[in-house]
């Protein structure tokens, strides 16, 4: 027997067994729906051609590269950690009560960009970090936020990246058709939250302030929505079979004397 436990930062379901000697956790790159595993959204997108700029950059960081990435991955998981403690109405503080700080300074910083968003569009918040899936493209994911802003539902997701990427397009456009699949609720608009724009500051007509922005892809839903399709022909091909590698591990193990 085990039990189902959910592990906040990341939200996947645990296997624990009920004398708690074993655990089994499932791969995060998908979810379990009616006894399907869909892929997760980001994972299929992986199969989207990095292009000329990331070849570059990999041949001038060489083997520096994988350091630099979990390092951006784990600064934006903070980020985004943060902001849901923040959503969920917690107080957050820079400073403990004995004066050291307890984030990274640039983490922290993009943190108060997306506050300074919060409080100067005042979004109603609708869902934060909700899972979504498409039965009919046998996919799902997870979204930062869906909210209302001037009386127009958003799907938006948070990017702490230092470049704007063709795949968060695709990935919002299809965020936006799992969750009208879901919820049958037509979304408005669709966006990326971007926390490490070069924007100076508030603009009129335009959704940004000091070191972020809203970006809105240039290209129609449908059109981002037939890219995907695409690339999911291309991740079917390299992942015939769709099926997680779950592990498994011993929570014990003492030396026989």
């Amino acid at each position: 027997m085990s039990k189902k436990v959910l592990k906040n930062s990341y939200k996947r379901i645990l296997e624990v067994s009920e004398d708690a000697k074993q655990i089994t956790m499932p791969d995060s790159r998908y979810y379990q729906r009616n006894g399907e595993f869909y892929p997760s959204i980001t994972y299929v997108l992986g199969a989207y051609p990095k292009g000329k700029f990331f070849e570059d950059w990999l041949k001038k960081v060489g083997y520096a590269s994988e350091h630099i990435v979990r390092k951006a991955s784990d600064q934006g998981t903070e980020t985004h950690e943060m902001i849901e403690d923040y959503l969920n109405g917690k107080e957050l503080n820079f400073l403990s009560k004995s004066g050291h700080p307890q984030y990274d300074t640039l983490v922290w910083q993009m943190f108060l960009r997306f506050v300074d968003f919060w409080e100067e569009y005042k979004p109603t918040l609708i869902e934060a970090e909700i899972h979504l899936f498409s039965d009919e493209l046998k996919v799902a994911g997870t979204c930062d936020m869906v909210c209302e802003i001037n009386g127009e539902l958003w799907v938006i997701d948070f990017k702490t990246s230092n470049h704007l990427q063709t795949t968060y397009d695709l990935q919002t456009a299809m965020y936006a058709k799992c969750f009208e699949e879901c919820f049958g609720k037509k979304v408005d608009r669709t966006g990326v939250l971007w926390l490490k724009s070069s924007k100076r500051g508030p603009k009129k007509d335009k959704i940004q302030g000091k070191g972020w922005e809203m970006y809105e892809s240039k290209r129609t839903q449908e059109d981002n929505l037939g890219i995907y399709k695409a690339v999911r022909t291309l991740f079917d091909i390299e992942n015939p079979n769709h099926k997680p590698a779950f592990t498994e591990f011993r929570t014990t193990a003492k030396r026989n004397l």
